[in-house]
């Protein structure tokens, strides 16, 4: 079985590290927030006893060396903004998922295209993946537009899949093939 650790990675404005205990207040922002958990088939987070949750279950991960979960850092001031994982690793196949948030006042500067891809090249060098794969609610246009912007095709369509604060929500697949990402940072794109 592979395992998976968690480095500390670099971009020019960010920097991806494993979560610690002292996150709770920033992971409490995020979640808590009804904008960035709109789609996601969970309710904001009302407790800061939910942070304290997620960072054990990565700390868990981290020990296990099972999944690979960043906290996004804004690299000038220190500020934990956000998150991107690789999880549901299919060790057999080499693949897993990719989940992501960020929180909304960092929205469009760029900054989940550049945490999300620095998490992907990790996870095709590094864990040697062959394919990522990620679910969105097609009424999220921005996360397919980041998706599509990092090299993720769009693979299929589930109605209803998922019950979303009260209301059934569709899904669109995404994957992302190891042969896709090597193509693209070979013409230029971005790593």
């Amino acid at each position: 079985m592979s395992t998976y650790s968690t480095p500390v990675l670099t971009t020019a404005r960010l920097v991806l590290r494993p979560l610690t205990h002292q996150d709770a207040p920033a992971l409490f922002a995020v979640f808590s927030d009804p904008a960035v958990v709109r789609y996601w088939s969970a309710e904001p987070w009302t407790d800061i006893s939910f942070a304290d949750t997620a960072i054990a279950r990565a700390m868990e991960a981290y020990r296990d060396e099972t999944d690979i979960r960043f906290a996004i850092e804004l690299a000038e001031t220190g500020e934990m903004i956000g998150t991107v994982n690789l999880h549901h690793f299919f060790n057999q196949n080499n693949r897993c998922e990719l989940g992501y948030a960020l929180a909304s006042a960092h929205w469009g500067k760029g900054y989940a295209s550049e945490a999300i891809g620095a998490a992907l090249d990790h996870g095709f060098r590094a864990a040697k993946l062959n394919r990522i794969e990620a679910d969105i609610d097609p009424r999220n246009a921005a996360s397919g537009k980041v998706l599509e912007k990092l090299g993720f095709r769009k693979e299929g369509y589930m109605p209803q899949r998922w019950l979303v604060h009260g209301e059934y929500a569709d899904t669109v697949f995404y994957g992302l093939l190891r042969s896709y990402w090597e193509e693209r940072v070979a013409n230029g794109g971005a790593a």
